[in-house]
């Protein structure tokens, strides 16, 4: 079933199901349970008098607005949810959001909450970001991821093909109680979890934010804990791409027309002109090395024969989707798949090749040229490129190949990454798929001779 089809299920049928938690007694008070008898999930609940002012004042604001939040985007989850405030409007503007953070909470809490406060919006999406107070108050990761998946299981439950957005916890700090390696435990087990889950996006939000030392700078979290302003945009700018390829928030038309001389690759409404090559011999072999020394590795799919996608609007497997004007190399379900989509036709004339780019956090791609690959990727993060000045993460870069008796000037944004770049004789032009979400647009190219 396609994943962004929004088939939505009776909601009275979630409790049916195994495996779902019912949340007993909840209809009759929306305030904090006063023990954890009955109580789905495993973990801390906070019940502090703060806090629990806190928890009720947000939950009623929520059901005077659940009428008017109906279908809309969701985002869950504790105070660096709720910290969104007025700059959702800001980052997203014309997008139907519902913020469902409250401040201080635990997974536990918002498992207990979630159906009033997140199901019973009907939500076309759901972005999560969650766990870090549970480390605070001693949890464990397996108890924060426990909790994480019911809730992946009710939404699925609520609508099989919803988009959930799932954001690794953020850095802190040893100060904060919320030291490096346990982060990265709850990380790694979360990872573990939604492996081969095709309705799990994750958008790994600590490679971008953390520091050298696996903590959270200070001129983006200046109580090493929270956001400032500049973190948020930093933290919409991570998410736009995956909310405009599921079509959850608007997306800006793009009337580019390519300049005098070039040819688009890409018609920007389906993959005509693309396909896959049957896998060469080498790389069948470059496949078998890599899995012997690591049976856990990346997917690497074979392809016995060649095949056109001529008029196809995706890729067979769904992992190339021609959307918004854009090809999208979709974030794999299993962490990461190494593929490619190439041009049917070869170019064996000197060209210069011009596209642009965008990357979500520590994304991993690249640009065949005829055969050899350039690294295209979320360079400040992902590399090999990590001191580029010019490199616009989560943001459109601009790409240039110039080919020239066999070499190849490589530069992104004007900046040179690869000077004489070796390249064959002819060849196609490829676009590979690793890990995290890759945008390419305004694909064209220009052929001497």
């Amino acid at each position: 079933m396609n994943r962004l089809a929004r088939v939505v299920l009776c909601s009275a049928c979630i409790a049916l199901l195994p495996g779902v938690p019912a949340v007993h007694g909840q209809e009759a008070s929306r305030g904090i349970p006063a023990t954890d008898v009955g109580v789905p999930g495993s973990g801390p609940i906070r019940r502090a008098e703060w806090f629990q002012k806190t928890w009720n004042g947000r939950r009623d604001q929520f059901l005077k607005s659940a009428k008017d939040e109906q279908g809309a985007l969701v985002v869950f989850g504790d105070s660096i949810t709720q910290g969104w405030g007025d700059r959702l409007k800001k980052f997203f503007p014309g997008a139907k959001i519902a913020n469902r953070g409250i401040s201080g909470d635990t997974t536990r809490g918002m498992l207990y909450r979630f159906k009033e406060d997140v199901l019973d919006l009907n939500p076309t999406g759901v972005v999560m970001l969650m766990g870090t107070n549970d480390l605070a108050e001693s949890a464990t990761a397996a108890q924060i991821v426990g909790n994480i998946k019911l809730m992946i299981l009710q939404l699925k439950a609520k609508n099989p093909s919803i988009a959930i957005v799932l954001c690794t916890m953020f850095p802190s700090s040893p100060t904060k109680e919320r030291p490096a390696e346990k982060i990265k435990e709850v990380n790694n087990a979360l990872l573990a979890a939604v492996k081969g889950d095709s309705s799990v996006i994750v958008v790994d939000t600590w490679a971008m934010f953390a520091n050298a030392e696996g903590n959270a700078p200070a001129e983006l979290f200046p109580d090493l804990l929270h956001l400032n302003d500049a973190g948020y945009e930093k933290w919409a700018s991570a998410l736009r791409p995956v909310l405009e390829t599921y079509m959850l928030i608007p997306v800006p038309a793009d009337d580019f027309k390519p300049e005098a001389g070039f040819v688009s690759l890409f018609n920007g409404r389906d993959l005509t002109g693309w396909g896959v090559q049957a896998t060469p011999e080498e790389t069948i072999k470059q496949r078998e090395n890599v899995l012997k020394k690591n049976p856990n590795g990346p997917v690497w799919p074979i392809f016995k024969e060649s095949k056109s996608f001529d008029s196809q609007i995706a890729s067979d497997d769904g992992r190339y989707v021609a959307r918004n004007g854009r090809i999208v190399v979709m974030t794999p379900a299993e962490g990461r798949r190494i593929q490619t989509l190439s041009t049917t036709k070869e170019f064996p004339k000197d060209f210069t090749l011009r596209l642009e780019f965008r990357a979500t956090p520590n994304a991993d791609s690249g640009v065949f040229l005829r055969k050899p690959q350039l690294q295209c990727r979320d360079y400040t993060v992902a590399g090999p490129y990590k001191n580029l000045k010019n490199y616009k993460p989560q943001d459109w870069n601009v790409l240039e190949v110039v080919a020239k008796g066999g070499v190849a000037r490589c530069t992104c944004n004007g900046e040179v990454l690869e000077e004489a770049f070796k390249i064959p004789e002819t060849g196609p032009i490829g676009l590979e798929g690793d890990r995290g979400q890759m945008e390419y647009r305004r694909i064209r190219i220009k052929t001497e001779g």
